[in-house]
């Protein structure tokens, strides 16, 4: 993402107008050269990507500016669960036309969130593309030496912890297909709007990073489905896990949808684009760290319990009958 003095094409045009203003780190030089610097500052840093596709992680008629929002929180989410410090990312954008009304929402809404995350745009591209628009950030974080948590640290006897509430980003794209879950929640416009939203806006938890370097044995964050992304938890740490059906959190709108039939228990723990926190905390550490994250303004709920072995995690409901999960969780492929 190269923008001179004087834009000289299109894309140069571009992106002075609607990117230069976000790039205000320093290292980014004003998005006038082929590269940026980013100071460690005696710090290790965090690397993570992810690309959002239009059809498959948002809607074409997704407003622009939570589309834009979404992009970098989906990373922003990935160093949370890593206890890290944001400190900035870099932006492609492939683009079907330049739509001047589009990208002036897009750039909008991703300077709300540069902001309210202090996470500015160090650089990028931006490219044509004859089929669907895409939105790929590769974001950068920091964290004290050494102080990464791994998916690879849960121990037997931890209790496994999630954020906020399971499955709401599920309902809400069942909502915009005018789904099952649309009808059940018909005359509740709260719910509505609120699954759509958890759809279209993530909640990062970047709030709770220093809580988790702190206090958490191992970490990841909710993107593909809460039981497939425990699975990768525990093999990454070779351990398996229990959870009670009963204490995973829920929504009031998922909570209508279920009791409606709209929506299944094997839906909401297989359902993606939660983005909220899976980790694994010592028994003598969960009040700390249960405080901690009061005090950053994050619920969180204990779900199970990490033991030892090799197989899948359990979904227990009352009667420890195990639940049956045709799929674990979202897989592009």
């Amino acid at each position: 993402m190269t923008a001179p003095g004087a834009p000289a094409s299109g894309e140069d045009s571009l992106i002075a107008r609607y990117f230069m203003p976000l790039a205000t780190d320093p290292g980014a030089f004003g998005l006038s050269d082929d590269a940026a610097v980013l100071k460690a500052l005696g710090q290790d840093i965090i690397v993570t990507t992810d690309a959002i596709v239009e059809g498959v992680h948002f809607l074409s008629d997704d407003p622009p500016q939570t589309i834009a929002k979404k992009a970098l929180r989906v990373n922003l989410s990935d160093l949370a669960a890593k206890g890290a410090t944001p400190a900035g990312f870099v932006l492609t954008l492939a683009l079907r036309k330049v739509d001047a009304s589009w990208l002036a929402a897009f750039a909008r809404g991703l300077s709300e969130d540069t902001s309210a995350f202090t996470c500015p745009l160090l650089g990028g591209d931006t490219v044509s593309t004859p089929g669907p628009l895409m939105v790929s950030i590769t974001a950068f974080g920091r964290v004290p030496e050494g102080m990464m948590i791994h998916r690879s640290g849960a121990r037997p006897g931890d209790h496994v912890v999630v954020t906020g509430t399971i499955g709401d980003a599920a309902l809400g794209l069942d909502i915009l297909r005018k789904g099952k879950v649309a009808t059940a929640l018909a005359n509740d416009t709260i719910s509505r709007d609120m699954l759509v939203g958890r759809y279209r806006v993530p909640e990062p938890r970047n709030a709770l990073a220093q809580a988790i370097r702190a206090h958490a044995h191992a970490a990841m964050d909710v993107s593909d489905g809460l039981a497939g992304d425990l699975a990768k938890l525990c093999a990454a740490s070779t351990v398996s896990a229990t959870v009670e059906l009963a204490t995973i959190p829920l929504s009031k709108g998922a909570s209508t949808a279920l009791a409606a039939g709209a929506a299944s228990l094997s839906e909401i723990v297989s359902g993606g684009d939660d983005y909220e926190i899976l980790c694994t905390v010592a028994p003598d550490a969960l009040k700390p760290f249960a405080e901690a994250a009061s005090g950053a303004g994050v619920a969180i709920n204990q779900i199970g319990t990490v033991v030892a072995g090799k197989a899948a995690p359990k979904f227990l409901d009352a009667k420890g009958a195990e639940l049956a999960l045709t799929r674990r969780s979202y897989s592009h492929f």
